[in-house]
């Protein structure tokens, strides 16, 4: 703004001082004349006097301001309200973020996006945390749900599900909606991790489908107990949970004979031993050796390699000379499958019940419960006497008699001959 001032002389004074005209300031700062009595003069030099100092009103100072400077104006205001503006609405969102925080520590409810911003690819760690944070709360609605269903015997519905979390039903579908989006974004994006590390488990029992299968489960297990604040990213935190969900499915389910746990990784042991020393001896190691490479018995690593042979089945069909036959076809059975024994028991089995049917009715339902000649657990005198409602004592002289009266018979003679023949 041009400010025109003049010095002009006093009545008093004899010379006339020039008039001097300040040049045009482009300045964002407004310009503010103080009082001419209030100016401090650090140095006491009366070159003019009070009165000379006017600052005579030109047109040139009374005239409106330039465009540029009123341009350079409302720039500044424009400056001023954006940036106050974006303030108010960064301290608006940390008090919405502080509030939602003091609302999750005290127990209120506070209600989970139904639209996820992330996408399967690589994740930045707020990313994983958001997609994190919807499986923990899934996995915590379920651990609920399943104890209703234990308590009630039957699935719980919706608003009983609610109730029990101290929800609202729109809250609880909101949430397991998110929980099946961030678990379905989290096996497309890991499912190259989890198919690496069942490459390695391949030929051990299972096929690779089922070790991707049980990976995959593995590694949402281990997304629902990741914490962000550890410092690790999801990627090897989870890569743990994917390992030991392959190797408990392996040991459970790779055998028809399932080992304990402390026999497989002994087994484990074993074997890499066994490597070792085939490569170092150049052929197959003793029992001794693996047992003194591992620093264990001897008796220890024999009982373990009997116990993790796989059983053969009766119907593996063996090539030979005549063709293709079954090992049930070649392999003997015991000697009670000879025809003549079972043809023997047989006819020990017909005297016998001709023998009973010398006696009574109850005497000879007595001797069937007493010795189990039907294929039945053998009974004491006290249990087939609350079935016959007698005494034990009488039970066991009603047997008595029978016995004294099928020794008397010729049948028992024909019994004994064909029994111990």
């Amino acid at each position: 703004m041009a400010i025109a001032t003049s010095l002009q002389s006093s009545p008093n004074c004899s010379p006339t001082l020039p008039t001097i005209s300040l040049p045009l300031l482009k300045t964002h700062q407004p310009l503010y004349l103080p009082h001419p009595g209030s100016i401090p003069f650090k140095f006491d030099l009366n070159l003019v006097s009070n009165d000379a100092l006017t600052i005579s009103p030109t047109l040139e100072a009374a005239s409106p301001a330039s465009p540029a400077l009123e341009a350079a104006m409302a720039g500044e205001n424009e400056v001023k309200r954006n940036w106050t503006f974006g303030l108010e609405e960064r301290r608006r969102r940390r008090r919405k973020r502080r509030k939602e925080l003091e609302g999750r520590e005290i127990g209120e409810i506070v209600e989970v996006p139904l639209i996820l911003s992330v996408k399967p690819g690589r994740f930045t760690r707020k990313q994983e945390a958001e997609l994190c944070m919807c499986i923990q709360e899934g996995a915590r609605i379920e651990v609920v749900r399943r104890r209703i269903a234990e308590a009630c015997m039957h699935e719980p519905s919706l608003k009983q599900l609610a109730s029990a979390m101290g929800m609202s039903m729109r809250s609880i579908d909101i949430i397991l909606s998110n929980t099946r989006k961030s678990q379905e974004i989290i096996n497309h994006a890991y499912r190259g991790l989890v198919s690496s590390i069942a490459i390695c488990y391949e030929g051990k029992g299972l096929s690779l489908q089922d070790l991707i299968q049980v990976g995959s489960m593995g590694l949402l297990r281990g997304a629902a107990k990741y914490d962000p604040k550890r410092g690790c990213k999801l990627s090897t935190y989870v890569y743990w949970w994917i390992r030991q969900a392959i190797t408990r499915a392996l040991a459970n389910h790779s055998r028809v004979i399932r080992l304990p746990e402390n026999v497989l990784s002994m087994l484990a042991k074993i074997t890499e031993a066994k490597n070792i020393l085939s490569n170092r001896l150049r052929r197959s190691p003793t029992h001794d050796e693996i047992a003194e490479f591992l620093d264990v018995q001897v008796s220890t690593v024999r009982r373990i390699i009997e116990r993790s042979t796989p059983p053969i089945s009766l119907d593996q069909v063996v090539v030979t000379e005549d063709g293709s036959l079954k090992l049930q076809d070649i392999i003997s059975g015991p000697d009670e499958w000879n025809p003549e024994t079972i043809f023997k028991k047989q006819l020990i089995k017909q005297e016998v019940e001709k023998l009973l049917n010398t006696l009574s009715e109850r005497e000879s339902h007595i001797l069937r419960l007493r010795y189990g000649l039907d294929g039945i657990t053998p009974k004491s005198c006290e249990e087939i006497g609350r079935m016959f409602n007698l005494s034990r004592e009488r039970i066991r002289q009603i047997s008595g008699s029978a016995l004294t009266k099928l020794r008397q018979t010729s049948i028992a003679d024909d019994l004994k001959l064909l029994y111990f023949s």
